[in-house]
């Protein structure tokens, strides 16, 4: 009879995410400084931008203020990724001890289901609070710890949770698909563990999981955007997403879940 393995200490892999969701946010940063810049040109009136895409905007930069200025606002988003890469890893790796068999087995499905825990909980605690915080301080137009202090004052704790629902069903499903097939693609590679996972292999593991996550995630993402264009008291309770959903169907089809 084998021998269950020993849990690991999730604090292992709490800190392995807090580290990479640094090193993640600090390395596309400087592309999604150019696609915010890009985006509020679209929405506003005035002189356009002396450029017109995602190169032309870096070398622009690079040549006019200098390669560092392309990390403008990093910190704040810093600040939100550490914490939000250590709760997705270091929840996972509790609910997958919880999850093993006898043998210290895990099927594709609790895979899923650790992620897509892990997934909602970075939803609720990171992701949902921050992104609505951030988007209400641009319309206000006022800094974050101003904004925020003024959306409690004003609206009270559940202003902070607007549209969480959309974002815990999209975090959630990201996370379990994107955990489900890193894992089995590891186990495949490795031949069970028997081999060792080089980083190359585990680079193109979590690029394929990306991708798989994306293209699985992408109706939710779909049905958020398509939330969000809706007005009324009752935009973001739970019935109102279905319905969202029902309507977007019989609008566009169910190729444009995936498309648009």
């Amino acid at each position: 009879m084998s021998t269950p393995p020993k849990k690991k200490n999730p604090w292992t892999p709490m800190a392995a995410g807090c580290i990479a969701g640094g090193i993640e946010a600090t390395a596309v940063w400087p592309m999604e400084f150019i696609k915010t810049q890009l985006q509020l040109q679209s929405k506003a009136k005035g002189a356009a931008l002396p450029y017109n895409g995602m190169i032309s905007g870096l070398t622009y930069y690079v040549r006019t203020t200098g390669f560092f200025s392309l990390y403008r606002g990093l910190t704040p988003t810093l600040i939100g990724s550490m914490p939000k890469a250590g709760i997705r890893f270091g929840l996972n790796a509790i609910i997958k001890d919880n999850l093993r068999d006898k043998d210290g087995k895990l099927t594709p499905g609790k895979n899923f289901i650790a992620g897509l825990g892990a997934g909602v909980a970075e939803a609720l605690i990171i992701v949902a609070p921050v992104e609505t915080v951030k988007t209400k301080c641009i319309e206000l137009n006022m800094p974050f710890v101003k904004g925020f202090k003024h959306i409690l004052a004003t609206e009270g704790a559940g202003g902070i949770y607007q549209g969480a629902t959309a974002t815990a069903m999209k975090q959630g499903s990201n996370q379990g698909l994107r955990f489900m097939w890193f894992n089995e693609y590891r186990r495949i590679v490795t031949n069970d563990g028997e081999n060792k996972l080089t980083p190359l292999m585990g680079l193109f593991g979590g690029m394929s999981a990306g991708c798989f996550s994306t293209l699985g995630n992408n109706p939710f993402d779909v049905v958020k955007k398509y939330r969000q264009e809706c007005k009324g008291p009752n935009r973001n309770n739970i019935q109102a997403h279905w319905t969202a959903s029902s309507r977007f169907f019989q609008k566009k089809g169910w190729e444009h879940f995936m498309l648009a």
